[in-house]
């Protein structure tokens, strides 16, 4: 596996592996899914400002092609000290620990970055990334604004 900045030449990738997600998995990336996978929304995910903003792919090659199988992200908040975090994984990539790597270096790219906090809001029927959020020292409660939402802070 290869963890790298996400490209904008990763639009075919991309759209590849957001395409292939399951309805579940997207779900709780996309906090209910609705959103329409069009070519303009995986421009967007894949056009970075990377001057203030992050995406690290996790790649494999299978066969002689590159097949991206998770992606983390942070976009700062305008006052520059924290930034908000997401992270998927390819259903079949699920469980081996990609999550964690690439949430592990995400947080060091934030470190190196200057930011002070990254902050997320996930489903709270996904345990499965609540306990990754608590064994990497994210402090978990309740989003105020929503109790289908719960909010993961890491103070940096």
């Amino acid at each position: 596996m290869t963890l790298r900045p996400l490209r904008p030449d990763d639009a075919d990738i991309e759209f590849e592996f957001v395409s292939g997600l399951s309805p579940e998995t997207r779900q709780n990336r996309l906090l209910g899914g609705a959103r329409a996978i069009t070519r303009e929304y995986i421009e967007e995910l894949t056009r970075v400002d990377f001057s203030r903003d992050m995406a690290l792919a996790a790649t494999v090659m299978i066969g002689d092609k590159e097949t991206l199988i998770g992606v983390a992200r942070y976009v700062r908040d305008k006052d520059n000290g924290g930034a908000e975090f997401a992270i998927v994984v390819a259903d079949a990539w699920q469980g081996r620990g990609i999550g964690r790597r690439l949430l592990e270096e995400l947080i060091a790219t934030a470190r190196n970055h200057g930011l002070k906090r990254l902050y997320g809001d996930i489903l709270a029927l996904n345990q499965p990334m609540l306990k990754l959020l608590r064994k990497l020292g994210f402090s978990i409660g309740r989003n105020p604004d929503d109790a289908t939402l719960t909010r993961a802070t890491l103070n940096i």
